[in-house]
């Protein structure tokens, strides 16, 4: 050990030795007993003993440890047991990501599962979750069904519990504007929560999420919502390859993987199994993304290299053979069911209007679940494009999306824009549509629901079919109650002379003395009147509802008429204190005020980059 470490490593030492016995007795390493595990508390320093991983391929091969010592409570009633570790490639690649889960032995007993690591370590020191922590998750009762989809897992005593539940990683925010990556800094929060402390030197070993046959641009935005939840997108693995040699079931110190996307893309969570129990499997040694009770594909991985870096290193692999699913992800471990069926999206994508393009179908699974699913949609949507289509050309385009949802029929949606200097990026797909429509059904706190699968097709043009609004100016700056509100439009073609537009909009004579406000805003941006939903059926409606055509301007003016939203409808063109009148006096679930708008829509031949507004003053009624 370098005495830089050894000085450190006799510090924590020296700061558990001060501890008044009472609090240093104060230990718990799990409840859960048997007969082949040792507890924290009979764990020495000095005591050596081994691990297992797979350092290549699909066997576990043996690595020695040394305990260095015990903290105390390092999460909430958990210990964290010191070691070193000794093998060649460790010597080199210090602390893995991936190898989280290899379980040790002391004494011939499985003491825990190698799970933590330090920023900036310089020596293969690790940190280890006991064994009998992960005991506990493992033997939590598993319920009937997840989200609605049904969890069938061979007979474990009295495991399997009656209940049905709702998985957690729910989205915290509106579901008529729900965003992905608002999504995942919520999920960040909420796993930081149960975490090591902020700033604090000693992390989980990173989960690498290896991903295949992804661009750059899917990467680095899969970087951008996966990271701050411990996992980290490596284009490292592959896809769509399975080994026909590969085990039919997980073992103590093998590779696990827990897949979010497969098929012509691929996107894989590896880790390592530390314990085998019948049909469940234990793993990683702290939790993938602290999701509770859920349900996502696994699978058997096959390890290639351990790539020493610096910086961070990490197992490369794949999936080498679909195998179960994850039906726990809680503090201390995962649990994997060998026997248990996770649901996955298909989906289809078809790229049009690229001649000569080798490959313009594409086909793959998601993961179903209320975050991975809109996140994975984007990632893989932005690949199929920008791998079919990547040209440094201006790119106007159009998709026209189907969902199927059980239960519910087919949804349709349509997304448009513009892309300058080149193709769409993932980060396009983030707000379109398709993903924001999947986010909000998946998301709905009334009822489970399950998306049977998806279809998008993209048309593209090679072309900046864009107007960008340089400025409006109204041609009259009062106007007589009833008269139309003339608005001359100047549009900037990309090259080109300005094209100006007049465009006439009505309004009503009891706006006399009054001064009306227009906004102007591009058909694609604008959002028709929906009542906030109050039950899945409700977002299921508001999905279907129509877009504006997106090659148009909508002018819009409040009319300053009472309106409430009410069950899924508005109502308009209330009569001052309707709504009190109407306020149901045995309830509180009542009729909401809603702001409600005037729209005119204008069509254009291009779509409008831009928003403006004027006033106009209309002039009061002489008696």
């Amino acid at each position: 050990m370098r005495f830089s470490n050894l000085i450190a490593v006799s510090a924590v030492v020296g700061l558990l030795a001060a501890l008044p016995v009472g609090l240093r007795d104060a230990h718990a390493d799990g409840r859960a007993n048997r007969s082949d595990v040792i507890s924290a508390k009979d764990l020495k320093r000095g005591m050596k003993g081994y691990g297992l991983t797979v350092f290549e391929g699909t066997k576990p091969e043996k690595f020695d440890v040394e305990i260095i010592d015990v903290l105390h409570n390092f999460r909430p009633r958990q210990e964290l047991i010191l070691v070193k570790t000794t093998h060649p490639r460790l010597e080199v690649a210090k602390v893995v990501a991936g190898m989280s889960g290899s379980p040790i032995f002391i004494n011939g007993k499985m003491a825990g599962a190698y799970a933590y690591g330090w920023t900036f370590g310089k020596e293969p020191v690790a940190g280890v979750t006991p064994i009998r922590s992960m005991l506990d998750d493992l033997e939590r009762p598993l319920p009937k069904s997840i989200d609605g989809w049904p969890l069938k897992v061979l007979p474990q005593g009295k495991r399997v519990a009656t209940a049905k539940i709702h998985s957690n990683n729910r989205y915290a925010g509106a579901l008529d504007a729900y965003d992905v990556s608002q999504h995942a800094q919520q999920i960040a929060k909420a796993k930081a929560a149960i975490g090591p402390a902020k700033g604090s030197p000693v992390k989980a070993v990173s989960t690498p999420l290896l991903m295949g046959g992804m661009t750059p641009g899917s990467i680095d935005l899969a970087k951008e919502l996966l990271s701050p939840m411990g996992l980290e997108p490596l284009q490292a693995g592959g896809s769509g390859t399975q080994d026909p040699n590969a085990p039919t079931r997980y073992v103590n110190g093998g590779a696990v993987g827990i897949q979010m996307i497969r098929g012509d893309m691929s996107g894989m969570g590896m880790g390592t199994v530390t314990r085998v129990e019948g049909d469940l499997v234990s793993g990683f040694g702290h939790p993938m993304m602290f999701g509770g009770a859920t349900v996502l594909p696994a699978a058997i991985g096959k390890v290639l290299w351990f790539l020493a870096s610096d910086m961070r290193s990490f197992k490369i692999g794949y999936a080498a053979r679909p195998v179960g699913a994850l039906v726990n992800d809680r503090m201390a471990s995962i649990v994997v069911s060998h026997s248990a069926q996770a649901p996955v999206v298909p989906i289809k994508l078809k790229v049009r209007g690229v001649p000569g393009a080798p490959y313009t179908e594409w086909n793959f699974e998601v993961a179903h679940e209320k975050f991975m699913t809109p996140a994975f949609f984007a990632v893989a949507l932005g690949t199929a494009v920008q791998a079919t289509a990547a040209e440094k050309q201006d790119v106007s385009w159009n998709a026209k999306s189907q969902l199927w949802i059980k239960g519910h029929g087919k949804i349709d949606s349509e997304d448009f824009g513009v892309s300058v200097g080149g193709t769409p990026s993932p980060r396009d797909f983030i707000r379109s549509n398709l993903v924001r429509g999947v986010g909000a059904l998946l998301n709905n706190p009334w009822a489970p629901v399950i998306v049977e699968r998806a279809e998008m097709e993209i048309e593209l043009r090679y072309a900046r079919e864009i107007l960008r609004l340089r400025g409006v100016e109204l041609l009259d700056s009062e106007l007589e109650p009833g008269e139309p509100a003339r608005i001359r439009m100047t549009l900037l073609p990309w090259t080109g002379k300005p094209i100006t537009k007049v465009i006439s909009v009505p309004l009503p004579k009891h706006f006399a003395g009054k001064t009306v406000s227009l906004t102007l805003t591009p058909g694609h941006l604008k959002r028709r009147e929906q009542s906030p939903p109050e039950k899945l059926d409700d977002i299921v409606q508001n999905l279907r509802t129509p877009l504006y055509d997106p090659k148009s301007i909508i002018v819009s003016y409040s009319t300053g008429d009472g309106a409430v939203a009410y069950r899924g409808h508005i109502v308009k063109n209330l009569p001052p204190g309707a709504v009190d009148m109407i306020r149901p006096r045995t309830t509180s679930i009542a009729p909401r005020a809603f702001r409600t708008e005037v729209r005119k829509v204008y069509p254009l031949d291009k779509f409008v980059l831009g928003r403006d507004a004027v006033s106009v003053r209309v002039k009061k009624v002489l008696r």
